[in-house]
């Protein structure tokens, strides 16, 4: 319901103040006075979120709005290349909801807390304000050396100084062609009009403007003495407490007794469950990529705070601290979707403003209390305004850890101060994120494993990923490119990606197709190897899959253990790379939660056993510098056709689907990377989460189809591992020979591109430059989708007579740009 009042007219009547311009700026402004020796009055935004309470998606929509039109003005591709940077304290929040509408943009904003061991990326003054020093402390220095537009946000433009000050101090150490300045308001004078033009042209650079609204605030000559007289008689009316309202403005000023004050035994703590890692805000920066992990973690947060709730809620604010405003936003924006009560939300703030209590003023309460976040200039009054008789049945106070201190928790804190007006106070505590700096000593924890929804699609009892999240990185190269710099030595292929293959929808129905024709033989197999390893290995192994074709196999052995056992088997996922060995990191974390010797490596199939020697040679360093013992390299296979281990399904080199596709049958994961520049030396592997193939995704329906053979297979599987008990099952290497002799005839000379099997030729067409196929004669439909492929890549497939696998595929030997890679024949440079 609108205000019959608007709440300027206080400050408008008493001190000639005007607020002229567009008909919506008295719905989004009010105005109040401060204790400030360089302004008297204070705009005090409705859609802000700082000082009045508001419905966190009339705040979160405001800002998402003028990013989208921010999106108009830059087109797509600058849009991409845009990097949004908001203001401390107050357009903290409103930044990130603006780099969110823009798009793929990734956020900072300035901070007034030094961060020890963060290297500071630039500074500025705002000379209107009560605290002027403006920190850039982004974790990546290249953030702002980009030379995209740069857009900044601020809750209003009013002599442009701010704005100015930061380009004039960036433009010196990063200059670029754009600029775009955002605000809620355009306040400017019309003296002040001109000087972002002539600044633009003073940098050669295109400054644009984008505002909600535009008007101008006219002030009377003497406006600041008589606003600095106004402010002092009626701080002193407080202090005196003649004032009728004193109870509400001042809290400190109750004379309600202790005990009937409710509340008083203080707030409730929800536990989050805040992702690991994720960033609380943009201080340090804030990616895409951190925006959508939020996005999925921000559901199952809410429900905590929800159930935390006191039953018959009906009015809820959500109250931020600070410069911590987006997180709070969030939360109460998902909040207000699934409680039935009334969510607001504001936030704390540093900021001193005069507290009446009249309809035409805009703040009309205070709360005071001490800072409690240690901050560096000391210790002041922290303000929180519009709470105090409010009529809120519950406060959710979001602090971030550094703020958690006893201060907050002390008799005159600010929880003290929220329950002397609220009967349930609630306190949410975001981990404070700190930059990691670099160290030469090891950590004492790894990190826990990455689990689903936040990473992959499987479900998070499925498997833990014991990996690092690198989706916000660029890391994706074309193939050919790729091909050229792992051959030429320039590069591992474990230092970039390849571009994910989208499958067309002939070849999606081949997949289903082969699915359709494979899925009992696959769950027959999954059976065995999992008997295999229940009988020979563990009663109660961890699985350890090899990511990533290893994890799909992994999932079903564990789904059949829980089928035909009732046993719920720990399973995770690590890395392993030719050439550079598995994750050891990885085996330190499993050593440190389990036993080693209960740890069965799981991969999809093998090949000339290449992995499998990589293996063996990596836990042998591993228990050497490590002195730790028990580790197995011993693989378990679905199926073993160059008959590289003991531990397997099958020996058949037959067509399991979940090898025709990348992520999208693998929990939309990437293949991993290591690379030194991503991954420190106590980091694990990395790899990326293809959120947005979610479309394409038949992770699970992979699963569920296998499965759902599993009762009827059931007999013949144990049957063929009893069988298999019963049989040598001593690795003859035969793959390895046939490699060997391949290479030779070929004249490749290099078993490394000499791949066998199904999976390996699938892998051939869809990641590198393959040369040619070779397929087993008379091979049947197991090579439909490897010759769809060939076909639409051009590359030839030749029959052989006598090929112990079904197919193989060939890499070209001597790859360049201008090779062509479909003629046979190797292109010498």
């Amino acid at each position: 319901m609108k205000n019959v009042v608007w709440t300027g007219t206080w400050v408008a009547e008493r001190l000639g103040v005007e607020l002229v311009g567009d008909e919506r700026l008295s719905d989004l402004l009010g105005l109040a006075l401060r204790r400030n020796p360089r302004r008297a009055h204070l705009l005090v935004s409705n859609v802000l979120g700082k000082h009045v309470p508001q419905s966190p998606s009339v705040v979160y929509g405001h800002g998402f709005a003028l990013g989208r039109r921010v999106r108009e003005l830059l087109g797509a591709e600058d849009a991409g290349a845009a990097v949004v940077l908001g203001y401390a304290e107050t357009a903290t929040g409103l930044g990130h909801c603006v780099a969110d509408g823009v798009g793929l943009a990734p956020y900072l904003h300035s901070t007034r807390r030094p961060v020890p061991g963060v290297d500071t990326a630039g500074g500025f003054e705002e000379s209107h304000s009560h605290a002027t020093s403006h920190l850039l402390l982004p974790e990546n220095p290249a953030l702002l050396a980009g030379a995209g537009p740069l857009v900044l946000v601020d809750d209003e433009f009013s002599t442009g100084n701010t704005v100015l000050n930061t380009i004039r101090d960036l433009h010196a150490r990063y200059p670029r062609d754009r600029y775009v300045v955002v605000a809620l308001v355009d306040m400017r004078s019309a003296a002040d009009l001109g000087r972002l033009a002539e600044f633009a042209t003073e940098i050669g650079a295109r400054v644009d403007l984008v505002t909600a609204a535009r008007g101008t605030v006219n002030l009377p000559e003497g406006v600041l003495e008589k606003g600095q007289a106004l402010v002092a008689e009626h701080e002193t009316t407080e202090a005196t407490g003649t004032t009728e309202n004193t109870r509400t403005t001042e809290n400190t000023k109750t004379t309600e007794p202790a005990d009937n004050r409710p509340g008083h035994h203080g707030a409730a703590r929800v536990e989050l469950g805040w992702p690991r890692g994720l960033p609380d805000g943009g201080r340090h920066g804030f990616t895409p990529g951190q925006r959508i992990r939020l996005d999925a973690a921000l559901p199952a947060m809410a429900a905590r705070v929800a159930e935390a709730l006191p039953e018959g809620a009906r009015r809820v604010l959500v109250l931020g601290f600070e410069e911590l405003m987006y997180a709070p936003l969030r939360l109460a924006r998902e909040l207000e979707q699934v409680v039935s009560a009334e969510v607001r939300y504001s936030t704390t703030t540093r900021s001193p403003v005069l507290a009446l209590d009249d309809p035409g003023y805009a703040i009309r309460t205070r709360l005071v209390f001490p800072a409690h976040d240690d901050p560096d200039d000391g210790p002041g009054e922290r303000y929180a305004y519009n709470v105090a008789g409010a009529g809120f049945d519950a406060v959710v106070a979001v602090v971030d850890s550094a703020a958690d201190t006893p201060a907050l928790h002390a008799p005159d804190g600010l929880l003290a101060q929220l329950a002397e007006h609220t009967p349930s106070v609630l306190l949410a505590v975001v981990p404070s994120y700190v930059p990691a700096r670099p160290s030469t000593e090891r950590p004492s924890m790894l990190p826990e494993p990455l689990r689903g929804p936040a990473f992959s699609s499987y479900a998070p009892d499925e498997v833990g990923w014991l990996l690092q999240d690198l989706s916000d990185v660029t890391l994706e190269a074309p193939t050919e490119e790729r091909e050229e710099a792992i051959q030429s030595g320039g590069a591992h292929y474990a230092e970039s990606l390849p571009v994910e293959y989208q499958p067309s929808p002939q070849y999606q129905e081949l997949f289903q197709t082969a699915l359709g024709t494979s899925a009992a033989r696959i769950a027959q197999a999954v059976g065995a190897v999992t008997e295999l390893v229940l009988a020979e290995r563990s009663p109660h192994p961890v699985l350890v899959s090899l990511a990533r074709a290893g994890t799909p196999v992994g999932v079903l052995m564990r789904r059949w253990a829980q089928h035909r056992h009732g046993l719920d088997l720990p399973h995770y996922a690590v890395s392993i790379v030719r050439g550079r060995g598995i994750d050891a990191n990885a085996l330190r974390w499993l050593a440190a939660h389990h036993d080693p010797a209960d740890v069965v490596f799981v991969d999809g199939w093998t090949g000339k056993g290449a992995i499998t020697r990589e293996l063996t040679e990596a836990i042998r360093e591993f228990e050497s510098a490590e002195g730790v013992t028990g580790f197995d390299p011993e693989i378990a296979v679905l199926a073993d056709p160059g008959s590289c281990v003991r531990t397997y399904g099958t020996r058949e080199d037959f067509l399991i689907p979940s090898a025709c596709l990348n992520s999208t049958v693998s929990g939309l994961i990437s293949r991993t990377v290591l690379r030194s520049d991503l991954v420190g030396e106590y980091d694990f592997h990395g790899a990326k989460f293809y959120r947005e193939l979610a479309g394409s995704d038949v992770s699970v329906d992979f699963l569920d189809a296998v499965a759902a053979h599993f009762p009827d297979v059931a007999d013949a599987a144990c049957a063929q591992a009893k069988e298999l008990l019963a049989t040598d099952r001593t690795p003859t290497w035969e793959g390895w020979a046939a490699v060997e002799r391949i290479s030779e005839e070929y004249e490749i000379h290099d078993v490394n591109l000499v791949k066998p099997g199904v999976g390996e030729t699938t892998r051939v067409l869809l990641r590198r430059v393959p040369w040619k196929i070779l397929a087993r004669a008379g091979a049947g439909t197991d090579l439909d989708h490897v010759r769809l492929l060939a076909q639409q890549r051009g590359v030839p497939v030749e029959e052989v007579d006598e090929l112990p696998y079904t197919c193989v595929g060939l890499i070209h030997p001597k790859y360049t740009r201008g090779a062509t890679g479909a003629d046979g024949k190797a292109v010498t440079v």
